[in-house]
């Protein structure tokens, strides 16, 4: 058989098909389930597909340049003997790429056949082989559905001030105090008083602190959720959605998702973009590996990584800690540390209590790392976070709120910040936690950041609101949630309005970036009403669900966030951990009121949502060493098959205290994956680059002395018209590969929806 007089005979020409049938797949159904035994990297019946595939795609490439053999004859970039084998190394030329880079079609857009599943030319080639079929009605409608389902999260995002470009700390004007450094190595020099960084010798009497604004109060909608009203009792901001309009919304997306016709579309939309990326992968390999060693100075570990996902408590490693207990036991033994049993203990006696020394202790005594007894056992996973197993170590160690005012925290902080910021390139998001318990939980925890003066370039701050109102109900902490829901929010609002009420806390918000909700997911959402009452209502033992928890953090949320942009402040996004364990519709939820999520495993059952978090790009941070002492095992871990899809992914630690070995847990969240998955350094690079999420990135841009094109990338707020970050030609290709493919799938909802 002549393979390429066969090949010379492909059409370009789909036969026109006015329905969505099963039936056109059946052939390549067939020949994707066969045997798995002729590839180390893909499975027989995945290598023939590629292989059929690359044979499509380069005799389109062919056809246009035959149709035009008068002005120049151009070679095809492999012959047709290298289809069943890998590919030799292609001579050192400008690479080409698999996707055209006319990301915005100049003439009028026309329907192809691009829009069936599994089309063959949707984004790589756009030559005049376009046609004027018709889709069927059912294509439109699935297509419908999708655009309803974007609208939603659109609006949703947009009343509560979530998107970058709503931000005032993105804007050219916005200053910080202090300010960034300029950009300058170690030189592991001691510098005198008066050289040293302004976040060594902050002084906060140098803030501005803007004058209140008294035409304004706060009051409660009918939802009890609090507003910024005017003079005449008016609220600043009417259209953040009711819990009856979210819930309506929410049930919506779920009948959506749940319709076998949406999930099968999904899912095959989803297995064409993984497909699509080995494609790519398989025409770009080499040349992406011989223009990455002529970029210069660029590589893996001088490009800026932000870990997305870190709780505090945990951001040291089980070394670091034991270095650091011991050491405030040899040095400081009388130092009274802990009021307990009617008495103030010393640490000596402390220890002496637990019949140990300095000398006893070891990794293995500190027991704090995470093995396989924490397997779907959230519960003693919490556990872990007690050194040797008691609870009053923690507190004096790993709390902020305790005798000490939480100094020997604030300690070892500061060695994790100076490791970043001797690394340079790492930055981090941590999680630290404001429970709802008290009013007064805010002024303590900025009161401990700023007297303490845990001010970093390299870090920015997110807020975790633990889902414990039954545990703070069963002990008469508070009466109903709404008791929660004001501790959490009052005294944001309060310092919004007249920051001169409490500095510290308005000098703190200038470095938090958003919220988080945190507990364990597998836990059953009971519905114990038929109407779920307001928070002021809410006096049942029982806790509320998790979509009821996401509601009221987003409404308050939205309705501060509308307040602080009108005051020129920064405002916050929400990015909670969702899709962990439990119930997938907590990814709905998510997708609705949310910037980004944490985890999102459970996107792998539910297509037509992952599809949905593809089309939006919402950030997904993943904790792939973390699922797999908890929840899933790393070799099932969808992270990979996220990423070749496009989804924004990016790596994170969690907690390094209970999942890391080394004092660079990012580093080695990246090495573990690069060497399970076994995709080379490139594609590492590319991972901190993808998600959504950023570390406060004017500052960061200032750090390096970089342009506003650097500050952009710097910022990790990823639009799809960025000038790229490594001045390479081989990122500039990932990046068009990328641009074309969602703007090809983002087009298609946009069209189909009109028809």
């Amino acid at each position: 058989m002549d393979l390429s007089k066969d090949l010379s005979q492909v059409s370009i020409d789909q036969p026109e098909d006015k329905s969505f049938e099963h039936g056109d797949y059946a052939g390549e159904l067939e020949d994707y389930d066969d045997a798995l035994s002729h590839s180390t990297n893909f499975s027989y019946a995945e290598e023939k597909t590629i292989n059929d595939q690359d044979a499509k795609m380069r005799a389109f490439e062919e056809i246009p340049l035959q149709r035009d053999s008068s002005k120049k004859t151009v070679k095809s970039r492999r012959s047709s003997s290298a289809l069943f084998s890998h590919p030799p190394p292609p001579p050192v030329t400008k690479p080409k790429i698999a996707v055209s880079p006319k990301l915005v079609p100049k003439k009028p857009l026309k329907l192809s056949n691009s829009y069936k599943l599994g089309g063959r030319n949707e984004g790589v080639e756009e030559h005049d082989h376009e046609t004027d079929d018709i889709p069927s009605p059912e294509l439109v409608e699935l297509y419908g559905h999708i655009k309803t389902c974007r609208e939603l999260r659109k609006k949703y995002q947009t009343v509560s001030y979530q998107y970058p470009e709503q931000n005032p700390k993105n804007q050219d004007d916005w200053q910080i105090y202090p300010p960034p450094p300029r950009p300058t190595y170690d030189n592991k020099k001691i510098l005198p008083e008066s050289a040293q960084p302004d976040s060594k010798t902050f002084d906060i009497s140098k803030c501005h602190i803007p004058p209140a604004d008294e035409t304004v109060a706060i009051g409660n909608n009918s939802d009890d959720v609090l507003q910024v009203i005017d003079s005449d009792g008016k609220p600043l901001a009417t259209d953040i959605p009711t819990l009856r309009d979210y819930y309506m919304d929410m049930e919506k997306i779920i009948s959506i998702s749940s319709d076998g016709p949406a999930k099968s579309f999904a899912f095959r939309r989803l297995q064409y973009l993984e497909a699509r990326w080995n494609l790519y992968y398989l025409l770009n390999e080499y040349e992406e590996t011989s223009v990455s060693k002529k970029n210069p100075h660029r590589d893996f570990y001088n490009v800026r990584k932000v870990d997305t996902h870190v709780h505090h408590s945990a951001c040291m490693n089980q070394k670091h800690l034991l270095r650091f207990i011991k050491h405030k036991i040899k040095n400081y033994p009388t130092e009274k540390v802990i009021f307990r049993d009617n008495k103030v203990l010393s640490l000596e006696e402390v220890f002496q209590s637990l019949n140990l020394t300095a000398y006893d202790l070891s990794i293995d005594t500190l027991d704090m790392h995470a093995h396989k007894d924490t397997f779907h056992r959230f519960d003693k996973f919490n556990l872990k976070y007690n050194p040797i197993g008691e609870s009053r170590l923690r507190e004096i160690f790993l709390k902020t709120d305790n005798y000490i005012q939480g100094r020997y925290l604030a300690d070892i902080t500061k060695e994790v910040f100076s490791d970043l910021e001797n690394s340079k390139y790492q930055m981090c998001e941590y999680r630290i936690s404001v429970y709802g318990r008290s009013i007064n939980e805010w002024s303590k925890l900025a009161a401990w950041v700023i007297d303490n003066k845990l001010l970093s370039n390299n870090v920015r701050w997110l807020v975790q609101v633990p889902r414990l109102y039954d545990v703070y109900k069963k002990t008469g902490l508070v009466k109903s949630f709404h008791e929660i829901i004001r501790n959490l929010f009052q005294p944001l609002f309060e310092v919004s309005i007249d920051p001169s009420k409490d500095p510290k806390l308005f000098v703190f918000l200038q470095r938090v970036i958003g919220f988080d909700s945190v507990d364990d997911e597998s836990k059953v959402d009971r519905r114990f009403f038929k109407k779920y009452p307001i928070p002021s209502l809410w006096d049942a033992p029982q806790n509320p669900p998790y979509s009821y928890y996401l509601y009221y953090l987003y409404a308050n949320l939205a309705n501060l966030n509308s307040y602080r942009v009108k005051r020129g402040f920064n405002t916050f996004v929400l990015r909670p951990h969702s899709g962990e364990a439990g119930d997938p519709e907590h990814l709905i939820s998510a997708y609705l009121t949310s910037e980004g999520i944490s985890h999102g495993i459970l996107l792998r059952k539910i297509p037509f949502v992952q599809y949905l978090y593809y089309l939006d790009q919402v950030g997904v941070a993943m904790s792939p060493l973390s699922n797999n002492a908890l929840f899933l095992t790393y070799d099932k871990n969808p992270f990979p098959y996220y990423f070749k899809r496009g989804l924004n992914v990016s790596l994170s630690t969690d907690d390094p205290l209970q999942f890391s070995y080394t004092r660079e847990p990012l580093i080695e969240e990246y090495s573990v994956a690069a060497q399970i998955y076994k995709l080379p350094t490139l594609i590492c690079v590319n991972w901190p680059r993808t998600p959504s999420f950023k570390v406060d990135g004017r500052d960061v841009s200032k750090s390096t002395g970089s342009d506003r094109i650097i500050q952009e990338e710097a910022l990790r707020v990823m639009t799809w018209k960025r000038p790229t970050f490594l001045i390479s030609e081989l990122l500039i290709e990932r990046r068009l590969y990328r641009q074309s493919t969602i703007l090809s799938s983002t087009t298609l909802v946009c069209v189909l929806k009109v028809r």
